[in-house]
């Protein structure tokens, strides 16, 4: 035992002595290369290795400061959304833009955005008559909005008039801002062009400016009559007027509505006019309104249905008189025999049933014309229960299930 310990021993001698010689040769060579690079060489990698120590501290020090920096007024505003500027343009971004992106889900509806142009048109020409001036009326847009919230943006003073669509049965709204009322009280005054209307602000509109504005309300209602005219006929009818919008609540505040809004310029004057109406003030013309174009008939076609209705007019028609129709048993059938005698109970002057095959057309009286055998019809044809309306509700519920 003790023979294998002084053997082991001697080997792990002989192994560190060669490691050991073989350190001094890398030490030396070591040596060897740093006297090869010079002083020079040393210096520049010295400072190299703190150029590089130096960059990761600068590093460490501006993330440290990121994390540790406030952010402004301003940009907490931006980022949360509340911008003044954007909210007085309508646009909306950031969290609060996120937030309402659910809120109202505006459905286009193309055929309401035609009728509004031919509306601006009317009133363009329409307050041309009214003021003698050279009056611009243009669509600014179409939005939709939630009728409570719409009622707090209204910016005071301001004339809101509500009026009620008698066909529909509800009601709308009218928004006349105060730079419009002004301006078309100065025009119609005879204000001179060129200078700015007064306004006298802290006090409420007097009879006769309020009066004046209620007659141009009353020329945009009755175009707006004239422009929904080759869609449906309604009647829109002014119940009064408001300066107070809590006083012009015809609808609930949660409820959806559509906001028009018109910009109405008369040279260097000019105003806002906007039309609210609520869904459930349309919700009676809502498939009108979703067609793309005027008369559409969701997949009807007119030509289709011309030249069918001709080839039925010239078809051949099968008609028979029916006098008397009884159940008689197969046995006694199969006995008649000829010469045999069947009695029904049926008088001559009794009314004669005439068919299309199984459907009952009319009925009429029997008679003779000539050496012919006649009938004279005595009641007019029976309308089918099943009409075209039928069809159009089915092919309407398949457009609304694709």
């Amino acid at each position: 035992m003790a023979g294998e310990d002084d053997d082991l021993s001697a080997d792990w001698g002989a192994a560190l002595a060669e490691q050991g010689a073989g350190d001094d040769d890398l030490a030396a060579d070591w040596g060897a290369a740093l006297e090869e690079q010079g002083v020079e060489g040393g210096e520049q990698m010295a400072a190299q290795w703190a150029a590089m120590i130096d960059d990761g501290d600068a590093d460490i020090e501006e993330a440290t400061r990121g994390a540790d920096r406030v952010l402004n007024q301003e940009e907490i505003d931006n980022l949360l959304g509340f911008n003044l500027d954007e909210h007085i343009s309508n646009e909306q971004n950031g969290i609060r833009a996120l937030i309402n992106s659910a809120l109202v889900s505006y459905e286009r509806l193309p055929m309401l955005e035609i009728v509004f142009d031919r509306l601006v048109r009317e009133t363009t020409t329409s307050l041309r008559n009214f003021t003698s001036d050279n009056v611009e009326v243009s669509l600014d847009s179409i939005s939709s909005v939630r009728f409570g919230d719409y009622l707090n943006s209204i910016p005071l003073p301001a004339i809101l008039a509500v009026f009620k669509a008698e066909q529909w049965d509800n009601f709308g709204l009218i928004t006349v801002d105060s730079s419009l009322i002004y301006s078309i009280i100065d025009v119609l005054l005879g204000g001179g062009r060129g200078t700015t209307a007064i306004r006298v602000e802290g006090r409420p509109y007097t009879t006769i400016e309020t009066n004046l504005v209620r007659r141009m309300i009353d020329i945009i209602l009755a175009d707006a009559e004239k422009a929904f005219a080759p869609l449906t006929q309604v009647k829109f009818n002014l119940e009064r007027l408001e300066t107070n919008p809590r006083f012009a609540a015809i609808s609930r505040p949660a409820n959806a509505a559509i906001l028009v809004e018109f910009r109405v310029d008369m040279e260097d004057r000019g105003g806002k006019v906007e039309m609210l109406l609520p869904y459930a003030t349309i919700e009676p013309i809502r498939e009108l309104l979703l067609q793309m174009f005027m008369g559409e008939k969701f997949g009807r076609d007119a030509t289709w249905e011309g030249h069918l209705a001709t080839e039925v007019f010239h078809a051949d028609l099968e008609v028979d008189a029916v006098m008397c129709e009884e159940e008689l048993p197969l046995s006694m059938m199969l006995d008649l025999a000829v010469g045999q005698t069947l009695v029904f109970n049926v008088a001559p002057t009794d009314p004669i049933a005439i068919k299309c095959g199984d459907i009952h057309l009319t009925s009429g009286n029997i008679g003779r014309y000539g050496e012919n055998v006649s009938i004279k019809v005595s009641r007019p044809l029976r309308r089918p229960k099943m009409t075209l309306a039928a069809f159009e509700k089915a092919a309407q519920k398949e457009l609304e299930k694709t």
